[in-house]
């Protein structure tokens, strides 16, 4: 009988359709063997590839120039000292600041401008904000080549000092034993032991004296006055002039020292600026508050 049957006779229909069954499972398993492979594979192919490494430094650097960045488009302002930037950030976004920012940029464009727009805000990298001893203020950047560099009354070497500086110096001769002329004018060495050199207006077009008067740099400097007066205290403020001392009309005098006389300038020192010992009468202040003094020698 095994003659007649065909070979198709030695497989039954029921082993036929398990086998159809048996592949599609199987084909399914693969696919997801296959996926879970993928899945499995694929984040410790990322994890094996950081890309190179970078130093502490570099690292730094990279957070620095983003967080610089943001700075910068968040407030249009560049060079500014971080502990200045948190106590003012609240000026950056007001109108005025605004307008402020967009005419010294027009006029960048237009004429030449000083200082340089990196040394503009010169004054806040000198020291912290909450290290600042003494207060000079002045009225209008100096207007000629490589004068002004963000700190009033001073100038960039070899520039010889101007006048008014100049009457300084004779002032600190007389004043603070041991003081010489120092043979330039750049004041850097007061700012960074905490002598704030602030200009009222910030910019000037070159060779025109108040060009950028009334524009609302006046504006932002009285808000930091007023957050020194507000947030410091035992600050000494020398106010030469009127227009300083109109200014400062506004410190809180319980909380700091004023020391008015008539300006440096030629035209008035010899009205009371020279013999004022201020210099020294700041020092005595400060050491009064339990501040070290200022080493008004050191230049």
């Amino acid at each position: 009988m095994i003659g007649q049957k065909t070979i198709n006779s030695f497989f039954s229909p029921v082993s036929k359709k398990r086998t159809s069954k048996d592949l599609s499972a199987t084909a399914e398993e693969a696919k997801e063997a296959k996926r879970k492979f993928v899945a499995t594979e694929s984040e410790p192919a990322l994890s094996s590839s950081p890309g190179p490494v970078l130093s502490p430094e570099q690292l730094e650097r990279i957070a620095r120039n983003k967080k610089a960045a943001l700075e910068k488009r968040s407030s249009g302002v560049s060079g500014f000292g971080e502990s200045w930037r948190k106590s003012l950030s609240a000026e950056f976004g007001k109108p005025y600041f605004k307008q402020l920012m967009a005419f010294v940029s027009e006029e960048r464009k237009r004429h030449t401008i000083y200082p340089p727009a990196e040394e503009v805000f010169a004054w806040t990298q000198m020291c912290a904000i909450e290290d600042v001893k003494v207060v000079i203020l002045g009225q209008d950047p100096y207007h000629g080549p490589n004068q002004a560099h963000g700190l009033c009354f001073s100038v960039k070497r070899p520039v010889p000092p101007p006048p008014s500086l100049e009457n300084m110096y004779k002032e600190l001769t007389s004043d603070i034993d041991g003081f010489t002329h120092p043979g330039h004018g750049d004041l850097t060495g007061w700012a960074k032991q905490g002598v704030l050199l602030l200009n009222a207006v910030l910019t000037v077009r070159a060779h025109q004296a108040n060009s950028h008067k009334d524009k609302g740099w006046e504006t932002f400097t009285d808000a930091v006055v007023q957050s020194l007066s507000k947030n410091l205290s035992g600050v000494v403020f020398m106010l030469w002039g009127s227009y300083a001392q109109k200014k400062g009309a506004a410190i809180d005098r319980k909380l700091h020292h004023i020391l008015k006389a008539v300006h440096p300038s030629p035209l008035s020192a010899h009205r009371g600026f020279f013999g004022c010992k201020h210099f020294s009468k700041a020092n005595e202040l400060l050491m009064e508050s339990g501040k070290l003094p200022i080493d008004w020698k050191a230049l």
